[in-house]
């Protein structure tokens, strides 16, 4: 199926199943990101975040919540 295909019986859809649809493709791109969110940091990618962020509470710069 190609997106065009996909967009026509996205269109087709009764509402009650449309509804579905969006709950679930809602709940598919959150584990998307969430993915990627762990891809990145294994990566290492938010290690300099993550050392700014112990040093400034380090620093007393913040607090725990």
């Amino acid at each position: 199926m190609n997106i065009t295909e996909l967009k026509t019986a996205v269109r087709e859809l009764p509402q009650n199943e449309l509804a579905e649809f969006f709950e679930w493709l809602e709940e598919f791109q959150e584990s998307l990101w969430d993915r990627q969110i762990e891809e990145d940091l294994k990566a290492g990618k938010f290690d300099p975040l993550i050392r700014q962020a112990e040093q400034a509470f380090s620093e007393g710069k913040c607090r725990e919540i």
